[in-house]
């Protein structure tokens, strides 16, 4: 999956790609491109599984003897999309190089969504507009017919799988701010999955945007040789194009999406999922979030910890998790850091209360410029039903935590990929679940870190006044004195004196460039 580049290092295949489709964009907003690009992954990966088991039916070998391969019935049996003719890729590839190859794409989507109730409204018909040019569209579709190309076809829809997700990463990036509302940065997503560990039960993500959480629980389950068919998924999103791109993200990874829905009014107005109470609740809401309904909710029985301010919905979130957790349900989530000390309209109560309940297990402090849409400061906070170590039926099972909170301080870790965004690297996604892990599980080998990570009372807690940075809690690192003044002061001097040069090289250009400024007189 990975070429050498100019430099002679490996370059993987997804990157690769990113490159020459963000070349065929041209002068198309990213925000529109990203579905031309992902539609298009997408069909191939829907047609591949088909003519994968077309062939088997064609053959007409064993269980398949007699079988018709245009039944849909077949392909439904097997879980898998049934794909009209002229939808194919093999006929799309025959029509790329058509002035109306737009059109013919267009029609292919409709056309799967005819024969497939579960993609109804789901794919995307952008391929005829005329900002699209339909040379660069057919380039496209050449370029996307070689992914995984010779590749075993469930080999080719894994790998379709990973440049879908990556994709979705690398619009985020290209579209800023906007690119957060569908999109949780992947080291984020695989924290909260990490540290939760959901094995087995119901996942749900109540403002789920593109699906990430739930694409990622599947692998953490698959990669620690678990079932996937023990976990099942829930989601809502109040966003129709995000939700578009979630139905997408779950088909192409084989992951059953029926239960995630969507509705214009969101998870407080209209919850689409009154009645569940889930196992692990995994999510990133947006934040402070003043428009959220909350003067029409005021007496809602979700608020058993005390009615959230109508001017940000932080503690209606929490709430409203806390209402659709199991018995013994877990919650992993992440809110603005204000939360953690916040006391206008109530919220400093309802969080007392939260504590004196015993429902908060773990705070994390994350650091700085991780999330695309804002540069607000963010926490994760955990949050369990049973902390008492008793009855919870799990094969890792869990010590008695009761009147105990972990804090960590990890806003020293992480690393700039480019000037605005830090990601968490492996090893720092390890450093801190396995914190956490050594100090809620029964054979854990926990201690405090100073500057790191503290387990505090709750009575040290109602000390501090009920606030939850992890700050307060951890304390300053113990530094080694290891300063050498000699080589800071001269690796300063350095770049002092590099500054000056650039700066003066810079004057040069531009009184050369003020010389060749005519001005009529």
């Amino acid at each position: 999956m990975a070429k050498k580049n100019g430099n002679g290092t490996e370059e993987p295949l997804e990157k690769q790609l990113w490159k020459s489709a963000d070349k065929l964009r041209k002068n198309i907003d990213a925000a529109e491109y990203k579905h031309v690009v992902l539609g298009l992954i997408f069909l191939k990966y829907i047609s591949d599984a088909f003519e994968e088991l077309y062939d088997k039916l064609k053959a007409g070998e064993g269980e398949y003897a007699g079988a018709d391969p245009e039944d849909k019935d077949e392909y439904k049996a097997e879980n898998v999309f049934f794909v009209p003719e002229k939808a194919r890729w093999s006929y799309l590839l025959s029509q790329a190089k058509q002035p109306t190859i737009g059109k013919s794409v267009d029609e292919a989507m409709d056309f799967i969504e005819k024969e497939n109730v579960s993609l109804k409204s789901v794919l995307p018909k952008v391929y005829a507009r005329q900002n699209l040019d339909p040379t660069s569209l057919g380039e496209l579709i050449d370029l996307i017919g070689n992914i995984a190309l010779g590749d075993a076809k469930a080999r080719s829809a894994d790998v379709l799988g990973h440049v879908f997700e990556y994709f979705l990463g690398e619009f985020a990036l290209a579209e800023g701010k906007k690119g957060g509302q569908f999109y949780t940065p992947r080291s984020v997503v695989e924290l909260l999955v990490e540290m939760l560990e959901p094995y087995k039960g119901r996942v749900f993500d109540p403002c789920c945007g593109s699906g990430g959480m739930f694409v990622q629980s599947e692998e953490f389950v698959t990669e620690h040789q678990g079932k996937i068919n023990d976990i099942s998924i829930y989601g809502q999103e109040s966003n129709q194009t995000t939700w578009r791109l979630a139905k997408m993200n779950l088909a192409i990874r084989g992951i059953d999406s029926s239960q995630v829905k969507w509705n214009n009014e969101g998870s407080f107005l209209n919850d689409a999922h009154k009645d569940l109470k889930a196992d692990y609740i995994i999510a990133n809401p947006p934040f402070n979030v003043s428009d959220w309904s909350g003067d029409l909710l005021r007496k809602d029985g979700r608020w058993k910890y005390g009615t959230p301010p109508t001017g940000n919905a932080n503690y209606a979130w929490i709430q409203h998790f806390l209402y659709h957790l199991a018995p013994s349900g877990q919650a992993g989530f992440v809110l603005a850091k204000g939360a953690l000390t916040s006391k206008s309209g109530g919220e400093g109560d309802i969080r007392k209360e939260l504590v004196e309940a015993d429902l908060i297990d773990c705070i994390v402090n994350l650091p700085a410029k991780l999330f695309l849409n804002t540069q607000i400061p963010a926490s994760l906070w955990f949050m369990s039903r049973n902390r008492s170590g008793k009855g919870n039926g799990l094969s890792f099972p869990y010590r008695n935590r009761t009147g105990e909170i972990l804090f960590i301080d990890a806003r020293n870790l992480g690393h700039l990929i480019n000037r605005r965004t830090k990601v968490l690297s492996e090893d720092d996604i390890q450093t801190i679940a396995d914190t956490y892990h050594n100090w809620r599980n029964t054979d854990g080998n926990y201690e405090d870190v100073k500057g790191f990570c503290a387990s505090a009372t709750k009575e040290r807690v109602a000390e501090l006044d009920y606030v939850l940075t992890p700050g307060r809690y951890v304390g300053l690192a113990e530094e080694e004195d290891d300063f050498d003044f000699t080589e800071r002061f001269t690796s300063l001097k350095a770049e002092f004196e590099a500054q000056l040069k650039e700066e003066a090289e810079l004057n040069e250009r531009i009184a050369a460039n003020l010389q060749k400024v005519k001005i009529d007189e």
